[in-house]
């Protein structure tokens, strides 16, 4: 019993984390919200000892903050940690791209149009969580057939803080934006011009983020002070 217990306790713990990131990522739990590891015990079902690892993972990814008077609460947007994030990950991608395109193939070139596709859908249903969805279904191709796992641990860290300033001001321009800049990106790879698929693919990180750094920006500044 206690070897099944060893076993299925770093599964439950990563269930709550998962489920935790999430809520997070998605403004579920919004930030500067409190939050306490007995109420999400009960919540989940669980003991609290999964709970204060999976509180301490997010917290090691910048997603939970930990205050005075064994207090947790969810952390707020920060936008330079956001701009530097957006400039590490379109490198990354932009690294992708490049170890990818000598074996990308045209299955998994459709494959991307068909993703840029339902991206344009769900933005004209106006549903971000699809939208979102297709975006990283587009970035996945490129992840997967890069054939560097390293690539994809390195983003797993960093996304996260992208994620809740998309969630938290969808911009339908920027988005739209990203979907004529996809078509680009695919164009590129079916020349094998690896420098322009690169190029291409980092612009569309930046931009994307110069776009929701901006908008976030006025939007602070037009808020009436207290």
């Amino acid at each position: 019993m206690k070897t099944i217990k060893t076993i299925m306790r770093p599964a439950l713990r990563d269930q709550v984390y998962e489920s935790l990131k999430k809520a997070i990522v998605t403004l579920e739990l919004e930030p500067g919200g409190r939050i306490k590891d007995k109420d999400l015990a009960s919540e989940f079902g669980v003991s609290r000892t999964p709970v204060r690892e999976a509180l301490k993972r997010l917290e090691d990814e910048g997603l939970v903050e930990s205050l005075p008077g064994s207090q947790t609460r969810i952390a707020e947007i920060h936008l330079e940690e956001a701009k530097n994030a957006f400039t590490v990950v379109a490198a990354l991608h932009g690294l992708a791209v490049r170890l990818a395109i000598p074996l990308i193939s045209d299955e998994e070139l459709t494959s991307m149009e068909e993703s840029n596709a339902q991206l344009a859908k769900a933005l004209d249903n106006k549903d971000v969580q699809c939208a979102v969805e297709a975006d990283d279904q587009f970035h996945a191709v490129f992840l997967k057939t890069s054939g560097n796992d390293e690539i994809e641990r390195a983003l797993e860290r960093l996304m996260s803080k992208i994620r809740r300033l998309e969630f938290s001001k969808f911009s339908s321009v920027g988005a739209r934006q990203s979907i004529e800049q996809h078509k680009a990106i695919i164009s590129a790879c079916r020349s094998k011009d690896l420098n322009l698929a690169s190029s291409l693919m980092e612009e569309n990180w930046l931009s994307l983020g110069r776009i929701l750094i901006d908008e976030k920006d006025a939007k602070r500044e037009n808020e009436p002070s207290d």
